[in-house]
């Protein structure tokens, strides 16, 4: 049996590799060419130390000096020792390149763009083959004609070669001119990537999902690939926009909806005048309950204030989760996922 193991660099670099149960992370890195640094292959140096951020494995043999016992308790392998019992997140301590990976370059051509909203464009590519990226990722998406890359989370799914994205439309933003004015159906554009840590870890217990705005993206992604690999876990989305006119994608979480067999959720608009039926934000409108005791892991994905919003209430609340995962943007500088 093989199981899927993520490998996650320094640098936002991710890469999916396949690892039999009866070989360890480092040999199947090596047969993907990710040549994690190791030197002894024994369990008796520690230079291929990593931290295992999910999953279950179990160690052969090491020696103390390699990895303490604290170290082993916190989650740190010896790559050279670890065989995954189900599949895993790893986060190597370099960048790609001292792996000899090469961030991979790609081009799509635009087939579809949604200019109706006067805060948000939605677009999609078609690339040039599937792309493999883990659900949340973003990539680095060419301005044409500039020079200049910008900052994108997919809200689509993996391993298609129709590949859509959702930005926020900022006043004088170098893509949002170009998406709004000069963007035409047939257009090619170079993306690189993909990158990112906030991505969809192997579910275990609930999901609580946080959306600011056009942090909204990244679920999508996830949402689309939850409907085609089912958990059985409750997932549940909170959606927070300024105004009306930032509320899009809602016939996207309706098919959700519809589509899961335990997901729900909430949208809430900050402008008191909005008849929408909740204001403010979205940690107005959540308990205690949601959090699940602790037993649940968190994603937000927002501009920062949200995202330290977020940790006050759960610090008020008194409930700290398995997990926390963020993704803090600026739309001020244009680089929001």
């Amino acid at each position: 049996m093989a199981y899927d193991i993520v490998l996650q660099f320094e640098d936002g670099v991710t890469r999916k590799i396949a690892c039999n149960a009866d070989e360890t992370v480092a040999d199947a890195a090596y047969r993907a060419k990710v040549n994690i640094p190791l030197d002894c292959r024994d369990g008796a140096c520690g230079t291929c130390k990593c931290k295992a951020e999910a999953g279950t494995w179990t160690m052969g043999v090491y020696i103390d000096e390699a990895l303490t016992e604290d170290e082993a308790a916190a989650g740190f392998v010896l790559s050279c020792q670890m065989r995954p019992t189900s599949d895993c997140v790893v986060a190597v301590p370099v960048t790609s390149a001292a792996c000899k990976m090469e961030v991979a370059r790609h081009r799509g051509r635009l087939i579809a763009i949604d200019r109706g909203s006067p805060t948000t464009v939605r677009f999609t590519l078609k690339a040039e083959a599937p792309l493999a990226f883990l659900p949340g990722q973003y990539v680095n998406l060419e301005v044409p004609g500039t020079g200049q890359v910008r900052a994108y989370s997919f809200s689509s799914a993996p391993e298609s070669d129709e590949l859509s994205f959702l930005i926020r439309d900022v006043p004088g933003g170098l893509m949002s001119r170009h998406m709004r004015e000069i963007a035409a159906l047939g257009d090619e554009m170079g993306f690189v990537g993909p990158y990112g840590h906030f991505f969809l870890r192997p579910v275990a217990r609930p999901i609580l999902m946080l959306a600011g705005g056009t942090g909204l993206a990244p679920f999508l992604s996830m949402l689309d690939w939850l409907k085609a690999n089912p958990t059985g876990e409750r997932i549940r989305l909170a959606y927070g926009v300024n105004t009306d006119a930032d509320l899009v994608e809602i016939e996207r979480l309706e098919a959700s909806r519809a589509g899961l067999a335990d997901f729900d959720y909430l949208t809430v608009v900050v402008d008191p005048a909005s008849p929408a039926p909740r204001h403010g934000y979205v940690t107005d409108h959540l308990t205690s309950a949601d959090l699940n005791g602790g037993d649940v892991d968190v994603y937000v994905c927002g501009p920062p204030p949200m995202v330290e919003g977020v940790r006050r209430w759960m610090a008020g609340i008194g409930i700290e989760p398995k997990s926390f995962l963020f993704e803090k943007f600026s739309a001020a500088t244009e680089v929001s996922r």
